[in-house]
């Protein structure tokens, strides 16, 4: 298959310099497959679709060009041959653009549907914006607790998509998050979400105060994330050469996975 690394959101917050919205645009053999959108066309005409503090710290661009609906047109498709959108979690920066494929099935756990849709905590109302399901996306719930999968305990094979697509749970910055492994051919590539949220974390020497105390502050669960970085690191540390590691908005991960192609 081949995996286009897009940036579906350019964000500046401050004291945290620059971040990407990484989307993986796959070609499957049945059509066209996103790990996450990014921001979407209707966030780029209602920015407050985003959330008033989110907006505000992160600072995104909104630049309707960089929505994966216009990569996917770029790129010479067109919007319904996206069939599949499989999240890694439900906050708006990465499920903005659902809404520009309304037609295709949008793959999510059970878990996180539950916290985002379903939740009456104040904290979650707050945390997800009900705007970017109002179109009625066709959800496809999923229990992880498959097989393990290098490391991981809970991994599942999205085999409704076909195969080389690998759901896996990894909760704590959200209760229902989920890393995505994509089989690219020549190797497996690991989209961790906001599993890590910057490259020092694999080397164990995050280098933005910033988005360190941010991730702290908007996970469900800390020590989850913090047993997270644990195997991610170790995964990282045996350098397997079939293997690429990314996550959702370090700009550094994001350049060396699009220079790799």
């Amino acid at each position: 298959m081949k995996v286009h690394h897009v940036n579906c959101g350019s964000m500046r917050p401050w004291g945290a310099g620059s971040l990407v919205c990484h989307v993986l645009l796959v070609e499957a053999d049945n059509g066209l497959v996103l790990v996450d959108t990014g921001f979407g066309t209707q966030d780029c005409m209602r920015p407050a679709r985003f959330g008033p503090f989110r907006r505000y710290f992160f600072r995104p661009s909104f630049d309707v060009a960089e929505s994966a609906v216009r990569q996917v047109e770029a790129l010479g498709f067109h919007r319904t041959d996206v069939r599949h959108i499989i999240t890694t979690h439900f906050d708006a920066d990465h499920i903005g653009g659902l809404a520009d494929f309304p037609d295709a099935q949008v793959h999510v756990t059970a878990a996180e549907v539950e916290q985002a849709m379903r939740s009456p905590a104040l904290p979650d109302r707050i945390r997800y914006r009900a705007e970017q399901w109002a179109h009625g996306p066709h959800l496809v719930e999923y229990d992880i607790t498959g097989e393990a999968w290098r490391g991981f305990a809970a991994a599942r094979e999205l085999t409704a998509i076909g195969p080389g697509f690998v759901f896996i749970s990894l909760p704590g910055h959200t209760r229902g998050h989920a890393c995505v492994a994509v089989d690219a051919g020549d190797r497996w590539i690991l989209h961790a979400g906001d599993a890590f949220f910057q490259s020092g974390t694999l080397d164990e020497n995050p280098r933005v105060p910033a988005l360190t105390a941010f991730e702290r502050a908007v996970a469900e669960n800390r020590k989850q994330v913090m047993d997270n970085h644990s195997r991610l690191v170790e995964l990282h540390r045996r350098n397997e050469p079939d293997l690429m590691i990314v996550c959702s908005h370090d700009p550094t991960l994001y350049e060396q996975a699009r220079a790799s192609l």
